[in-house]
């Protein structure tokens, strides 16, 4: 009977992790997540006429953006006019850099948009390491229940009675 107890014990936590890797890559691939790669440059071009559209209130470019920890912001301004995204001073046809060292949700003044604001999410980039961890996290919780539900479902019987 312990012999049994075990191998359903293994068999529930084998099929909690492997449910748990199944929905986490599942959620992984549907949410399209941007933070799973190694840190790059990251251009944000200012086209012509921005200035213009964000004076009748026209969006042109996104008001947020995800990078990872350790991307560089680089701020191209093709404008007629000067720009400013924090304390970056992007003068036309010039471009400016910001390096995104820690992780963190920052909210920048912004001249080329009309909300006057750019949100910046800095994450920590997920790694194979971190996306194990997370399928175990859940996995292993699961597992044990799953053995406990096969226990109260299909109780083990003794091979001899008394």
């Amino acid at each position: 009977m312990r012999k049994a107890l075990v191998i359903r014990f293994l068999i529930a936590m084998a099929l909690g992790i492997i449910l748990s890797g199944l929905i986490s890559e599942f959620a992984f691939r549907f949410l399209g997540n941007t933070t799973s790669r190694a840190p790059k440059q990251v251009a944000l071009v200012i086209p012509a006429g921005t200035a213009e559209k964000v004076a009748q209130g026209e969006v042109v470019l996104p008001e947020e953006q995800i990078f990872v920890v350790g991307d560089t912001l680089v701020v191209r301004n093709e404008d007629q006019i000067a720009h400013s995204l924090g304390p970056l001073f992007i003068p036309a046809g010039s471009s400016a850099s910001l390096k995104l060292d820690q992780p963190e949700n920052m909210v920048f003044d912004c001249s080329f948009q009309p909300t006057q604001y750019f949100g910046l999410d800095v994450r920590e980039a997920l790694t194979f390491g971190t996306r194990i961890q997370g399928i175990l996290i859940a996995g292993i919780p699961l597992g044990f229940l799953l053995a406990l539900y096969s226990l109260i479902l299909l109780p083990l019987r003794p091979k001899n009675p008394l």
